[in-house]
């Protein structure tokens, strides 16, 4: 799937992107850093309304459709990808994570949470 990359951010995608960033932030300041990962997840996805959890991502090869592939931690509104991470230090892997689900899905707004800071 390829997305004008070109155009800009929808006025909603904004609107959305603004609560998820406000909801990391809160969410980080009530219970701090270092827990696990799907603490953080259950807790965003409580706070942006029971969005999708673990959303599969297929991958088209040959023709064929794989549903076991890729899981994207939080999917808001089917349009914005949302990593969580709760690490010392963000690797490249974890961007590549990020990145490879923005051009699989053809979705333009992505975010990679790291929790542990």
């Amino acid at each position: 799937m390829q997305s004008n990359l070109k155009a800009p951010i929808s006025a909603q995608d904004e609107r959305i992107a603004k609560l998820i960033v406000n909801a990391a932030f809160t969410i980080h300041k009530a219970l701090g850093a270092g827990l696990l990962e799907r603490v953080y997840e259950t807790c965003l996805c409580h706070d942006l309304e029971k969005n999708k959890r673990q959303a599969i991502v297929p991958l088209v090869y040959d023709g064929i459709k794989f549903l076991e592939g890729f899981r994207i931690d939080v999917l808001v509104k089917e349009r914005i990808i949302c990593e969580l991470t709760s690490v010392e230090k963000i690797e490249n892997v974890h961007l590549a994570q990020t990145l490879t689900y923005l051009k699989l899905t053809g979705n333009r707004l992505g975010f990679l949470i790291n929790f542990n800071v």
